[in-house]
Order: structure tokens, then sequence, then C-alpha cells
């Protein structure tokens, strides 16, 4: 097999196994994206917002967005159908020490989110079962360790446990959403609802920048809420067909997330008025006591731990690729790059949940992730410039899926990356420091390792 930049005999125990499909990359897109941000965010939305039709229009604007950025990204990922994702683009695009950094960054986001979601997670079976209280890290640990052993049997059983919980996870919503529009109704429409909005505050102070901090808000919210609907990428060398599968699952698994948010959305402000929704950290909660009573919180908290046993699936499968990825480039230990006989790249998989592990038990993943984050959001930028850079360096590479509307689509996505960049710069000088540095730890790492895998050039 050869590996852009470094051409290297792979030994058999270094193989994926090509078993995927498009079914399991719709799957491990709703996975990793539809969280317990659904079940939060539209209340954030609503008060920046405060008006039906802009609550309804700010949620299709940013699904678009995650759409433009799924079609450059399954550019990138047709182009190349490697193991690794964000990392993979990064080395074709730039070379070998940005693509390390990226996955680097990459690696220790996904780690940190395995801590959050297993963490929350704890969290949601102590409230169940109050018994476990005090209990809430042992349980975290314990769940990333139950996943281990699951990934462990092999790659067949883990994707069959990712359709199963993202079919569950996207049946509550709807169900829930269902409930909504069968519960009395009328409480937020078009026509019937008082809240101050956007546009009302424009027309009584006369300025267009009174717009922005409201609109800011409520996109960054959305975005958040989205976010994950790249997760497909990590996988495309274990995708029997990654030139077809990998657009179905972005493109379908994106739209396919409108949808429900969508209808998620409307369900809430059926039940609820815009400023009982605007005033709630928890609508979805609201809404259920509305439907279910005195068992509402008990369901919620069901809901929630559902979608985080989905997102702790899909994002240590994906952990588990980036590892991979990077050792078998000789960038980490080549002991990293073994495969089980069931397809798990064994030591990968036990160093990202480690990792996730000893986060969880130190408590400080919260800061890793709020670090994290930017480096992210420079990765996003990286990424769609890529598909700019290898377009015009690379020509007639082979590009089984090409981006619609390019360049206009990739630019948007590119544009808006940069701009939630500054953003995220500028609200959080000191993460932004820190992320430099987490960069910067890159680079003697990089050299050090580099070393004693370089190979003469034929």
């Amino acid at each position: 097999m050869t590996i852009t930049g470094l051409q290297t005999a792979v030994p058999v125990r270094s193989q994926l196994l090509r078993i995927l499909g498009a079914g399991f990359g719709v799957a491990v897109v709703l996975g990793a994206t539809i969280g317990v941000g659904i079940l939060r965010l539209p209340g954030t939305v609503a008060a920046a917002l405060g008006n039906y039709w802009f609550i309804l229009l700010a949620w299709i604007v940013g699904g678009v967005y995650a759409l433009l950025g799924a079609v450059s990204m399954a550019e990138l990922g047709t182009m190349l159908p490697e193991a690794g994702g964000f990392y993979v683009f990064a080395k074709r695009a730039f070379g070998g020490f940005v693509g390390f950094a990226v996955g680097w960054g990459d690696w220790v986001n996904n780690c940190a989110a395995l801590a959050y979601a297993s963490a929350a997670g704890g969290e949601y079976c102590a409230v169940l079962f109050p018994g476990l209280a005090g209990h809430e890290k042992a349980i975290a640990i314990a769940t990333l360790g139950l996943f281990v052993l699951l990934h462990a049997v092999g790659l067949r059983l883990s994707s069959l446990v990712q359709k199963f919980t993202s079919a569950a996870t996207a049946m509550a919503l709807i169900g829930l959403a269902v409930g909504c529009f069968f519960a009395g109704g009328g409480a937020s429409s078009p026509a019937t609802e008082r809240a101050a909005s956007a546009l009302d505050i424009l027309n009584f102070h006369g300025s267009w920048l009174l717009l922005i901090a409201p609109i800011v808000m409520a996109l960054r919210a959305i975005v958040v809420a989205y976010d994950g609907w790249y997760q497909a990428i990590y996988f495309l060398e274990e995708d029997v067909n990654p030139a077809r599968n990998l657009p179905r699952a972005l493109i379908g698994g994106v739209l396919l997330i409108i949808g429900l948010y969508l209808v998620v959305n409307l369900a809430l402000l059926h039940v609820l008025p815009v400023p009982v929704l605007a005033a709630s950290k928890l609508p979805a909660a609201v809404a259920a006591q509305i439907l279910f009573g005195g068992w509402s919180g008990r369901i919620i908290t069901i809901l929630s731990l559902l979608t985080l046993l989905s997102l702790i699936n899909a994002v240590l499968l994906g952990a588990t690729r980036i590892i991979f990825a990077i050792s078998r480039d000789g960038l980490i230990s080549s002991v990293a790059t073994r495969v089980s006989a069931g397809g798990t790249p064994q030591v990968a998989l036990l160093l990202s949940a480690g990792t996730a592990m000893i986060l969880v038990a130190s408590g400080t993943f919260e800061r890793i992730i709020s670090i994290a984050a930017v480096v992210f959001v420079a990765n996003y930028c990286a990424t769609y410039f890529a598909v700019i850079w290898l377009r015009r360096r690379e020509p007639e590479a082979p590009r089984p899926f090409r981006a619609w509307g390019y360049p206009w689509s990739t630019g948007i996505v590119l544009v808006g990356s940069a701009l939630f960049l500054a953003a995220a710069i500028y609200s959080a000088p000191m993460d932004a420091v820190f992320a430099a540095g987490l960069l910067g730890v890159c680079a003697p790492v990089y050299v050090l390792m580099k070393k004693p895998a370089a190979v003469p050039a034929n």
C-alpha cells in the first residue's frame, strides 16, 4: 500500500477490513451529531432571536452551512479514501508536519469529547439511579471500558451498535416531536406569537448593527448542534465503495439531521410560547412535562443518555482511526498499527480510550475541550482551504465526487470557518494561546518521530 508522501510495505496485520457501507456512514453521522445539544439549544436560539420565523430560518441556515461543508468534504474524502479523516487531507495538501498538527489536534479533541460524553453519562445514570450518586467518575470510566470491550470484538459488532443507537436516538426524538404535535398546540405560531424579535429591535432603534450580536449568538449555538456531520470521513478505508457511499453518507446524513432538527423545533414551538422557549435551559424537558407530567424528567434523562451512548461509540471509532493513520506513517510507534482479526486497531483503541479515562479521572476534560475547540475550528479552515489548494495544485487528480457549486460553496464555508475562528480567539484569547501551545508541541515531536521513519527517495 502507498501512503501519501511515504512509500512502505504495510504488513497484513495493519490492514483494516473493508466491510462498511452507506448505512453505517449515515448512522455514524447521525450518532456523532445528534446529541444533548438539540434538547438544550433551541432555547438559546429562541432567546437570541425571539421570532418564530427567525428561529426556523436560523436552523435552516445552519443546516445549509453544514451541507456546503459536506459537499466539500465529500470531494476530499473520495479523492483520498484512507483512514484518518482531517489528518489525511491536511497531509496531502500541506505536507507531513501540518498533517501531523491537524491530526494531533483532532485526536486530542476527540479524546476530550469522549471524556465529556462519558462524564455526562455518569451524571445521568446517577439521576436515574440515586444510589449511584458519588460514583459518576467510576461510571464514566466503566462506560468507556465497556465500549473498549465491544470494539475489541470487531468492527461488525461496533458498526451494528452504531446503527442501532443512532436509529433509536432519531426515533426517540421523532416520538417526542409527535407527542408535542398531538398535545394541545397553537402556543407559538407566526400569527399568535407576541415575543420581541430581532426585527422589532431593528425597527425600534433603526440600526442593522443591533442584529449582529443575536444572530451570531444563535448561529454559533446552531453550528455546535450540527457539529459531527463529518464523522464518516474517518472510515473511508473500511468502506466497500467510498466513492459512492461517502457523498451519500455525508449529504444524506446532513439532510436527515436538518429535517429532524426542524421537526423538533416546530414541535417545541407548537407547545411552548416563544418567551417560554427562550427562557428554558432545557426546553425538551419543559415540553416533556406537558406530555408526561411527573415522568418527564426521567424520560428526557433516558433520551439524553441514549444520545451520549451513540456519540461515545461514534467518537471512539473515529479517534481510533486517527491515531492508527498517524502511526502508520511512522509518527507514532508502529505497534499502534496492529489490527485484530475483527478489524479493530487494538492498540490505537486502548490509547484513545485510555487518554479519555485519564481526562475523566483528572477532571480536566472541560478545559481541554475549550482549548481543542479553537484547534478544531482551525482544522475546518485548513480542510476547506485544502479543497481549493488541491484543485489548483493537482487539477488532474481523480475526483469521483466534485463539490457542488465550487468555488462558491467551498468559499462560503471557508470564510464562515475563518470568522468562527476569529470569534473563538476573540472570546477566549487564553484558550487560543493554549491552543497555539498545543500545536507548538507538535514540532519537536514531529522532528523526533520523523527522523527514524524517513525513507530514501527512489
